[in-house]
């Protein structure tokens, strides 16, 4: 059974992968090779300068002045080249995160909106917020990757060079054995550093290690608020007339109370991180120069050597303890590499399921106009919603679905539109564009002439007859405003919107036309121009909505009421 660390590393493999091998490798290939490079000449900076080191306090030591200013002079050039490198490396390092996050956020796009993923993936509940995934968490899988990624390559080789050179800085310590007289340990200075760094290492990670659960639930927490914020700004007309304020706010405080409490817990457990690693760099300061001051109380190197040795030391003990400096970043790596496997897996399975054979088979066939044979639909959690539902409307005619509330009508429209995977059957559609309508219209950012043509592609040319079209579903004074951007959904009524849903129809001709309670905001003059334009239209399209009222079932010629179709009722038809 693979452990937690492995599954998480197995995937982050898989995330990653995809882009060094898509397209733009070649280029991704190059900026990485590009600022290792630049890393490992860091190092070799550093490698020069423990040198210095020697030779600069020598010359200090000696007092020779002349030798002490030419190091200087050194010193100087050995910084410029350092600093040169590490702006370099991150330039490129940014440059390679942001492309790299621009082709994952293109990617992760296109796979929440295919197969209508984005939709699906709200009758489940194991992937939350996946705005936030998409936005926040792939910009930080690929900012931690790339720094982690690089910073333990450069520790690596920088533990290679300094550890040679710590190695033959030691000399032998003669380790005491009582009565067995003593042990000589070459390269005493390199065990002491690799004992030092793997205890800490060891205890970093015990101490770290419930932190990646927890910012993963902080990621969801922190997502959870934001949106009960976004959502009541999006209906503030409807809590302001409610005068909801008091509820909202209360949902508000439980929300934030969990950011709160998992706050706490982070803080509380990076306190004892950071008690630890602060502890541990304070005496990683002093304990080089204690573990080496042997060999130079015994004259056997002189003042440089010791502040050589003490370089070298430092160097190798950082480089063993990158585990333990990276351990938050490494925390918050896990938690959102988590989330985005989560993430990743849950859209492959909507994805696999639309390739499967599905319970409910639709076809597109024929020039006739919409046929339900013995169709069976549930609840998600396996519920019986209606049964036997079966109807026939040919072209031109008009269906009305009736029923109590919750009954299925709106899910009868979306298991037509093949968004709803619950249930069995047999659906038949005419080949040709189709319309589905919400008793709400979508109406997208932009003019308004993008709401109207929505979802065209905003590259076509305005229709020339946009303007008699808008005239002749009662919107004639919106017409000056085509060009103006707006929140239209916002600025204008229901009944508005509604019309401007009956004026996309018009423009796209639909063979068939499913309408959701489409017309609820109108009066009955009006609902009878907009379906008289339907009827009327030369297309002849065919139409089902969902309704009630008697003026709905004076507007079209047949119907059916779902009632009848509940579980254990006898299966009719009216027309």
């Amino acid at each position: 059974m693979e452990t937690p660390r492995r599954i998480i590393t197995r995937t982050a493999w898989r995330l990653a992968g995809r882009y060094w091998t898509s397209e733009e490798k070649y280029t991704a290939w190059g900026l990485i090779s590009s600022v290792v490079l630049l890393n490992l000449g860091n190092v070799y900076v550093g490698v020069r300068i423990n040198e210095w080191n020697r030779a600069f306090y020598n010359a200090l030591q000696a007092f020779d002045a002349p030798e002490l200013f030419r190091q200087i002079g050194i010193f100087g050039i050995l910084v410029s080249c350092a600093v040169a490198c590490s702006v370099s490396a991150l330039y490129l390092n940014q440059w390679l995160q942001i492309r790299w996050r621009r082709w994952l956020t293109l990617r992760h796009l296109s796979a929440w909106l295919a197969d209508r993923a984005y939709y699906k993936l709200q009758l489940g509940t194991d992937a939350d917020n996946p705005d936030q995934r998409i936005a926040e968490d792939l910009n930080q899988f690929t900012g931690y990757v790339l720094t982690l990624s690089v910073g333990l390559i450069s520790s690596f080789v920088s533990l290679l060079s300094f550890l040679t050179i710590l190695w033959g800085l030691s000399g032998t310590a003669n380790i005491p054995l009582g009565p067995l007289g003593t042990f000589p340990l070459p390269g005493y200075l390199v065990w002491a550093a690799l004992i030092y760094a793997g205890f800490g290492t060891w205890l970093a990670v015990t101490i770290g290690r419930p932190l990646v659960a927890l910012n993963s639930a902080r990621q969801r927490f922190e997502a959870d608020f934001r949106f009960s914020l976004v959502h009541l700004r999006q209906n503030a007309e409807s809590v302001a007339l409610y005068g909801g304020e008091p509820v909202e706010l209360a949902l508000f405080d439980e929300r934030f109370r969990a950011v709160f409490a998992n706050f706490r817990q982070i803080m509380r457990q990076q306190v004892r991180l950071s008690t630890f690693t602060q502890a541990y760099a304070q005496v990683g300061l002093i304990f080089p120069v204690i573990v080496v001051s042997p060999r130079y109380f015994s004259r056997q190197i002189l003042l440089g050597g010791l502040f050589q040795a003490v370089n070298a030391f430092s160097y190798v003990q950082n480089a063993l303890s990158f585990i333990i400096n990276s351990y938050n970043d490494i925390a918050t790596w896990e938690a959102v590499t988590q989330r985005l496997g989560e993430f990743d897996q849950r859209l492959a399975c909507i994805h696999d399921a639309v390739k499967a054979p599905q319970s409910i088979s639709i076809r597109r066939k024929g020039a006739g106009g919409v046929a339900v044979d013995h169709l069976d639909l549930d609840l998600p959690d396996g519920t019986p919603l209606l049964r036997g539902v079966s109807f026939t409307v040919e072209r031109g005619g008009a269906l009305l679905i009736v029923g109590p509330s919750g009954s299925g009508k709106t899910t009868l429209l979306r298991a037509i539109a093949g968004i709803w995977p619950f249930g069995s059957g047999k659906i038949r559609l005419t080949k040709g564009p189709i319309a589905f309508v919400p008793q709400r219209p979508y109406l997208p950012l932009g003019t308004l002439a993008d709401a109207v043509l929505y979802p065209r592609d905003q590259k076509v040319s305005v229709p020339v007859g946009l303007p008699q079209v808008l005239e002749q579903v009662g919107l004639d004074r919106l017409v000056g405003e085509l060009n103006k951007v707006d929140s239209w959904s916002e600025r204008l009524s229901l009944g508005e919107q509604q019309g401007l849903a009956f004026a996309r129809i018009l423009l796209s001709k639909p063979a068939l036309i499913f309408l959701d309670e489409a017309s609820s905001a109108l009066d009955d003059n009006a609902k009878k121009r907009m379906f008289g334009l339907l009827r009327d239209a030369s297309w002849q399209p065919t139409i089902v909505s969902v309704g009630h009222g008697e003026m709905d079932r004076k507007l079209h010629s047949q119907f059916i009421d779902l009632a009848e179709f509940k579980p254990h009722q006898p299966v009719a038809t009216r027309r």
